[in-house]
């Protein structure tokens, strides 16, 4: 790999990245592509929030985007939603609209940057008609006991037929003490799962809101909801057999969300996504490929056509973070040291110690060398970092690349923070 001539070609394409009015050289770029995939090296970096926010503000009001959907839950997404779409027993104001974010790691959602975006699509959606308001939502498959909960509460307030099939459904899961281990266990080596009855689920709830008013969207939500039953059973039943498995099924089941979404909003409905790196470029540009693993980047562009897809990645040379030192542990902010030298953070730093846009030239060859490119995970360990970097011929990862030379943790809204 010729370094030098990457970075002389990084510093003839690249422009600044100063105020909001930059971001216009990736609005163009876009042009009619009606799925927009916005990633981030971590989730716990501020810009990375901050700029997918101002990119997606512009999207919304200058390109008609329908919706966000982000790597989160459902049903704490749909709290969001409510809000932000004004519906009747909302909540009453942005914070509280957060309050669900209450599954760790609770700072990925709820922290001030998602505040401020909150309280920008509340304000937006006001002088909306209710169709044409822009939604919120979570597509991540973890949230199984959480939808559970949320489909039987919305079956007994309405006194749905479904009740019964959805109190049977999830009786099967009861001795599983809300341990997805245990589930796993039980159902990949004992033979003791519960597919069958929370595939039937999804298919009765499927059924009942093709039969009704389909624009009620707490229809979708059950459906939903049942969707990450069926999908979230499956993933910890292959999880504990390890593979890449359990990572496909995640991925996809993604996918099937933002179909669903898609079509309740209409064909011609634009999506946002915001998910890690790892997720929206190409996993077929990286190492990912050989180990057997796909994901939403290459899904949607297999499916919706490349011409429709514009993913933009994010890394940092250097900054804090906030991440934990292990799973469920405290939060922490954590200093992101240099990046490696000849890895592609440290290539952008090079043409320049400042923040910047690449649009990519698929036609540039030194674009298409492979680089070792960082992603942190909300579980971090700086001491580690050979580990981190994920080797990628950026040209196929992506269609466009943010870099923040020196970067800043994000403000979660709840928790304390231990500064290390």
């Amino acid at each position: 790999m010729s370094s030098e001539k990457i970075v002389e070609q990084i510093n003839e394409s690249a422009v600044p990245l100063i105020d909001a009015n930059n971001l216009d050289a990736i609005i163009n770029a876009i042009g009619d592509s009606d799925i927009v995939l916005l990633g981030e090296a971590s989730h716990g970096t501020s810009e990375f929030y901050a700029w997918r926010a101002e990119l997606s503000k512009k999207l919304i009001a200058e390109k008609g985007f329908s919706f966000i959907a982000v790597e989160g839950d459902w049903p704490s997404c749909y709290t969001l939603n409510r809000y932000i779409k004004q519906y009747a027993g909302a909540a009453p104001n942005a914070r509280e609209a957060l309050r669900d974010y209450n599954r760790w790691p609770t700072w990925m959602w709820a922290n001030e940057e998602i505040l401020q975006l909150t309280e920008w699509l509340h304000e937006y959606n006001a002088a909306k008609a209710t169709k044409d308001k822009v939604g919120f939502y979570g597509i991540d498959v973890y949230s199984l006991w959480e939808s559970m909960d949320e489909i039987l509460k919305h079956l007994e307030k309405t006194g749905s037929p479904e009740l019964e099939t959805a109190r049977k459904a999830f009786a099967c899961f009861d001795p599983y003490n809300r341990e997805p281990q245990n589930y796993g266990v039980s159902a990949a080596f004992l033979s003791e799962g519960c597919e069958d009855e929370v595939v039937k689920l999804l298919q009765d709830l499927q059924a009942s809101r093709h039969q009704s008013d389909s624009s009620d969207e707490a229809l979708l939500s059950d459906e939903i909801n049942a969707l990450v039953a069926v999908n979230a059973e499956r993933y910890y039943r292959s999880m504990v057999r390890g593979g890449p498995e359990s990572w496909n099924i995640r991925d996809h089941h993604m996918v099937e969300v933002l179909d669903r979404i898609k079509a309740y909003h209409g064909q011609s409905a634009k999506m946002i996504v915001w998910e890690h790196n790892t997720h929206i470029g190409d996993a077929r540009a990286t190492d990912m490929a050989e180990d057997g693993m796909v994901n939403v980047g290459q899904l949607v562009r297999e499916k919706y056509g490349e011409e429709k897809i514009f993913a933009v990645g994010f890394g940092t040379h250097r900054g804090t973070v906030i991440a934990s030192n292990q799973w469920g542990g405290e939060i922490m902010s954590m200093k992101v040291p240099e990046a490696m030298p000849g890895s592609w953070e440290d290539l952008m730093h090079r043409a320049g110690a400042f923040d910047k846009i690449l649009l990519f030239d698929r036609k540039e060859p030194l674009f298409a060398e492979t680089v070792g490119h960082r992603a942190i995970g909300v579980v971090y360990n700086p001491r580690h970092e050979r580990g981190n970097y994920v080797p990628s011929v950026m040209s196929q990862r992506y269609d466009a690349f943010i870099h923040i030379d020196e970067s800043k943790a994000l403000s979660p809204l709840k928790q304390e923070v231990l500064h290390i």
